[in-house]
């Protein structure tokens, strides 16, 4: 299929971890189970995390070197829209994208986390210093040896094992991997998340750091900016994979609500955003599996950006489309929390605003389109 100057090619090695993850998601996360998670502390079961670092996830793009599979990272598309499909929460977007940020480093200090990381260890990176995922300003810093400064909204914080924190040191750049075990409970602030299938917490910090746990290097400005950017693109994709579902489940309840003594399906009025949410489906994976053609473990190139922001601004809108109909459509049920269609419309919520709203990418993405 030709998107653009890209053909868009799946592998046989594609097709088979595509098979591997919808089954394995499917397997481990029925609706059931998902509702059952929405209230414990965790917010997922330690036992399918075990599940996906047994199938390699963890290290899938990891380095041969650091015990990964050395594979791309836009494999991890395929992954995260099935586990989207099945509102599978681990901590597995975050630790990737953690093992990113330290591999596009490319300094040594950062074999051993990656190590770690590709043997089941979970991580995260502290990306926000606001609720405003396009402030990129830092005010952490490292001076004489402590690392001070707060961080808001770190994803999976209470799960991690391994807490990357960017700040400046002396007007520079630094990536300091803190071990989250040396952080007490007074430093941590749980946050209620729209979609309570995510915890994060805010970090105050204040402790001493190792100098051998700071890593520095004229290139981790730009592998900052690629991981954040490779996040938007994941939660494209976990995003495309929920609203098939999303979808899927309005659709059952069309076929079956009878009003007026007629299945409501049968009204134009619901059939035709059904089909404006399945085209903008399509029209988002092509969008996602077009800028998982075009990343590669190097250093993102133009198209492989303007891929990423087309992909985010659109699944975003897609999700969120598919939600509010989800809810509309299941008419005064659908505004209970017991009703489906309420999980898909909290996940688009939060998926709009994750690594960049829709017109943030827009923004951007007319900046690289105009200034070349």
């Amino acid at each position: 299929m030709d998107f653009g100057a890209t053909r868009i090619q799946v592998s046989e090695e594609q097709l088979m971890l595509q098979d591997a993850a919808a089954g394995l998601c499917a397997e481990l996360s029925s609706i059931d189970r998902v509702r059952a998670l929405l209230e414990s502390a965790q917010g997922y079961d330690e036992v399918v995390w075990q599940s996906l670092v047994d199938m390699g996830w963890t290290g899938l793009a990891i380095p041969e070197e650091q015990g990964g599979a050395g594979l791309s990272v836009g494999e991890f598309v395929t992954i995260f829209e099935a586990m989207g499909k099945y509102l599978l929460t681990t901590p597995l977007m975050s630790t990737v994208l953690a093992a990113e940020l330290l591999r596009r480093s490319g300094e040594p200090a950062a074999h051993a986390s990656l190590s770690a990381i590709a043997a089941g260890s979970k991580a995260t990176v502290a990306f926000l210093e606001s609720e405003d995922w396009i402030n990129e300003a830092l005010e952490a810093r490292v001076e004489s040896g402590r690392l001070i400064g707060r961080k808001e909204h770190v994803a999976d914080a209470a799960a991690a094992d391994l807490i990357l924190v960017p700040a400046l040191e002396n007007g520079a750049l630094v990536v300091v991997v803190v071990d989250a075990s040396s952080l007490g409970s007074e430093a941590r602030c749980a946050h209620d998340v729209i979609d309570a299938t995510r915890r994060a917490q805010s970090l105050n910090l204040d402790l001493t750091v190792d100098d051998s746990h700071i890593i520095r290097g004229e290139g981790l400005a730009l592998a900052l900016d690629e991981t954040r950017l490779i996040g938007a693109l994941f939660v494209a994709a976990e995003s495309t994979g929920a609203a098939v579902s999303c979808l899927n489940t309005t659709v059952d309840y069309l076929k079956t609500r009878k009003q007026f003594g007629k299945l409501i399906g049968s009204y134009q009025a619901l059939k035709h955003p059904a089909v404006d949410i399945l085209c903008a489906i399509d029209s988002s994976k092509s969008l996602v599996y077009q800028a998982a053609s075009e990343i590669s473990n190097d250093r993102l190139s133009r198209d492989a950006r303007v891929a990423c922001h087309m992909a985010k601004s659109k699944a975003s809108e897609t999700i969120l489309f598919a939600g509010d109909r989800a809810v509309q459509f299941h008419g005064g049920m659908g505004f209970t929390y017991e009703c489906d269609a309420q999980l898909y419309l909290r996940r688009a919520l939060w998926a709009q605003q994750a690594f960049g709203d829709p017109m943030a990418h827009r923004k951007q993405l007319a900046s690289i389109l105009l200034d070349a």
